[in-house]
């Protein structure tokens, strides 16, 4: 505990004076989303910066195919990916993509975790999007979009990130298995909020970086809190029984669920599959 408070005193100190070294967006995704911002942009131009890069070329050609954009025909270009997708989801797409570029380390320890929480992060996230995607259908007039979903699942968790780098940066004080999975639980929303500040991401994005594990934060209406947390019950995050069945019967009643036990069929668990193999590329 005495360890545990040492980094939390250090982390929160750092971010108290602008010294907290916050990790950044990988060029292709800010190359995106600036291109994204101007106003004038074409998807041929659009389609010009994402095909500079092999890996996101690849997955946005696996996200216009996916059966969350309908895939009856096959797309095999840049440009035909961009058409389907259209530039406001490109943008969020895209960021999310890159994001596993972060989650690296040359420590045995740290990088064994970045590995386990982006990959948690993926299934969590391949949930929340199949869940929204069945949302949308029912629900055309909603705010919600699956672009922000995307995005928003794939940072929920980001604040990991400046925990285990100080860790590996002091492996002999903090890289210990048991020591960073109760730090990680205390202090990843807090930190994540900063991360999603710093980026210049939405005050709706932040929010669900701070809050999404915050079970003191229960939205009324639908909220994409929701499909963040859906996909923690569905992967056993939330481990507390009843907690699991008061949050299902919730989204029972905000028509996110058809039943409490949807998210256990055959149908459900092939469509996470097939959005989930948009990053089997990572």
């Amino acid at each position: 505990m005495a360890t545990e408070n040492a980094l939390y005193t250090i982390l929160m100190e750092k971010i108290k004076q602008g010294a907290l070294v916050l990790p950044t967006l990988p060029e292709v995704a800010l190359r995106v989303r600036q291109a994204a911002d101007d106003p004038d942009i074409s998807l041929g131009h659009m389609s010009e910066i994402i095909g500079q890069d092999p890996a996101l070329a690849l997955g946005m050609i696996k996200v216009a195919n996916s059966a969350l954009l309908g895939r009856s025909i096959k797309v095999e270009t840049v440009s035909q990916a961009a058409t389907r997708i259209g530039l406001r989801q490109i943008k969020s797409i895209s960021t999310a993509m890159a994001l596993e570029q972060i989650f690296v380390s040359e420590n045995d320890v740290v990088a064994m975790y970045m590995k386990k929480h982006w990959h948690k992060t993926i299934d969590i996230a391949s949930v929340a999007m199949s869940l929204m995607s069945l949302y949308l259908k029912n629900n055309k007039h909603t705010s919600l979009t699956l672009d922000t979903i995307t995005l928003a699942s794939l940072v929920h968790n980001v604040g990991v990130l400046p925990i285990l780098t100080e860790a590996e940066q002091h492996p002999g004080i903090f890289a210990n298995p048991t020591f960073l999975h109760h730090a990680i639980i205390k202090l990843s929303g807090t930190i994540g909020g900063s991360i999603t500040r710093a980026w210049g991401f939405s005050d709706e994005l932040t929010l669900l970086a701070e809050s999404w594990s915050d079970l003191t934060v229960l939205p009324k209406e639908s909220h994409y809190l929701d499909f963040i947390r859906a996909g923690a019950i569905y992967h056993n995050v939330f481990k507390n029984k009843s907690t699991q069945e008061v949050l299902l019967n919730n989204y029972v009643k905000k028509g996110i669920l058809p039943d409490v036990d949807f998210m256990k069929s055959d149908d459900f668990k092939a469509l996470c599959a097939d959005v989930k193999s948009m990053f089997t590329s990572i």
